[in-house]
């Protein structure tokens, strides 16, 4: 294409007729560059404001396989994707699309320098993503066919409906559909609607009935926010002075705002969590590889939850008898249900469950809207099949036409964060040799989630959760290795992970990991 006559500043890439061409450019001549491509193929003007995310009986159906390094998709079915977030999630999405083989172009707003030096998108630091005309504006200028909402922030805020009244294929819910996350509330009345196995609860507002409800219920319990609280909004209070200290922080102090005006207080569920992700149209449900992530910030799954430290694919526990009874008991319940009270679900569901111990049955804790942190990680590394092409179909209402293909093996991921966090952690503490971790085998791929640059392009820490080392093997054993080793490659004095990712499939290696340094 005769990329290498561009002679421009600032690392990106761009992805045609299946080769990934890393140009020398800044945003805004790369951007002319995907016009000038996109031009040649005749699409010509903004995408159609009567595009929607309904089924279009007038396409070809389709059945979606393993990608081949020489497959390229037909020239009516390519496609450039907007990816929104700047996280770890963000990342992986990225990192996928970039492979797929209908994906002409991935763009990132606002991303992060890592996703921009690894060439897996092309970052747009300056679009406000909370300002849907914005984006709006930017993917009506440069063509963009497909915006995949990563954060769940936005989802609540309404981006989505924006988005498609202005005729943009977008994956992911609506705002009124998005409450299944945004408020824990709706999501317990909704299951016990429409029987879905959940554990027992009530909700309050006022702090002295949540505190005799405890008081009755005894402990441990576990109280929640109803609202968005980062991840941090869960409190398994094994004490009553815990459980009423979490009651006072959310009702009376407002130490978590307007997401926690209100709580949930619920049974306590002992047994083995697993992660459950289906893709959904609107009407049909497909799951995707199973998944296990670890919440709590320190090994043996002790100390404060978090918004996860690592995660492993596939997850033992969830075996197929189990997936079969978790779509059947869960998650197509939720689709039907969601769907009568007039708000189809068209996304990503992230079921958090419980495999109940005394029973051996699945219930569900919560839901998210959107794909998990670190689960999307590992399961990005071993998804297959086209990515935008899958998430397309899931906006046409065509996902029953479509089969995934997942590599063999498993894979993991162990997050690095800042010393510190789940509280408070200082930043821009300098981080080296990741060049090195991701040479450690060829399956090793570092996520980054909070990092920016310094003065002298350094990276630093910049968030909690910095980093994701992630990698896959043979099996779980090798896919552990090979993630450990490319964090012990990792100097950050300024950083901590957790050393036994796993634990729960495998026994500990008789060597113990330290934190790099």
């Amino acid at each position: 294409m005769g990329c290498a006559t561009l002679d421009l500043a600032g690392a990106v890439s761009l992805k045609l007729n299946n080769d990934t061409h890393f140009l020398r450019c800044s945003p805004k001549p790369f951007l002319s560059f995907v016009e000038l491509i996109r031009s040649r193929r005749h699409l010509k003007g903004p995408p159609s404001n009567l595009l929607s995310c309904r089924a279009d009986k007038s396409r070809p159906s389709f059945s979606l396989r393993a990608q081949s390094t020489t497959t390229v998709a037909p020239e009516e079915d390519r496609v450039v994707v907007l990816v929104i977030g700047g996280g770890g999630r963000e990342h992986a999405l990225c990192y996928a699309l970039k492979r797929s083989p209908s994906c002409d172009a991935v763009f990132c707003a606002p991303g992060n320098p890592g996703i921009s030096s690894s060439g897996d998108a092309t970052c747009i630091s300056d679009i406000d993503i909370s300002d849907s005309s914005a984006v709006i504006s930017f993917c009506q200028k440069w063509r963009v066919g497909l915006v995949v909402v990563g954060p769940e922030a936005p989802l609540v805020a309404g981006l989505v409906n924006d988005l498609l009244k202005a005729g943009i294929h977008a994956f992911g819910p609506s705002s009124e559909a998005a409450a299944l996350e945004g408020s824990k509330n709706f999501m317990k009345s909704l299951c016990d609607k429409y029987r879905i196995p959940t554990a027992k609860y009530q909700t309050f507002t006022d702090p002295s009935a949540a505190k005799q409800y405890i008081q009755e219920q005894g402990v441990p319990i576990v109280v929640k926010a109803d609202g968005l609280a980062a991840g941090k909004g869960v409190i398994v209070a094994m004490t009553l002075n815990e459980a009423f200290d979490a009651v006072d922080a959310m009702l009376v102090k407002g130490s978590f705002g307007s997401a926690g005006c209100r709580v949930i207080v619920e049974e306590y569920l002992e047994g083995e969590e697993a992660s459950f992700f289906a893709l959904v149209d609107g009407e049909n449900a497909i799951p995707l590889e199973s998944a296990q992530d670890h919440k709590r910030v320190g090994d043996g799954d002790t100390g404060p939850n978090t918004g996860g430290m690592g995660a492993y694919s596939p997850a033992p526990i969830l075996t197929k008898e189990l997936e079969d009874l978790v779509m059947k008991s869960i998650i197509y319940p939720t689709v039907k249900g969601m769907s009568a009270e007039g708000c189809k679900f068209v996304g990503v569901l992230y079921a958090g469950l419980m495999i109940e111990k005394k029973s051996g049955l699945p219930k569900l804790i919560e839901y998210n809207v959107r794909f998990g942190d670190p689960e999307c990680q590992v399961l990005m590394v071993r998804l297959e099949s086209d990515l935008a092409q899958v998430l397309l179909a899931a906006c046409r209402g065509q996902l029953s036409e479509v089969s995934l293909n997942w590599s063999a093996g498993s894979a993991m991921v162990v997050v690095m964060a800042s010393k510190g966090y789940p509280g408070s952690y200082e930043k821009g503490s300098v981080i080296q040799n990741l060049d090195e971790a991701e040479a450690v085998a060829p399956s090793v791929k570092v996520f980054h989630a909070g990092t920016a640059l310094d003065s002298d392009g350094n990276f630093i820490a910049a968030g909690g959760r910095v980093l994701g080392v992630t990698a896959k093997g043979i099996d779980l054993k090798e896919a552990r290795d090979r993630a450990y080793q490319g964090v012990e490659e990792i100097n950050w004095p300024g950083g901590f992970y957790r050393r036994d990712i796993g634990w729960r499939a495998l026994p500990l290696p008789q060597k113990q990991f330290v934190t790099g340094g």
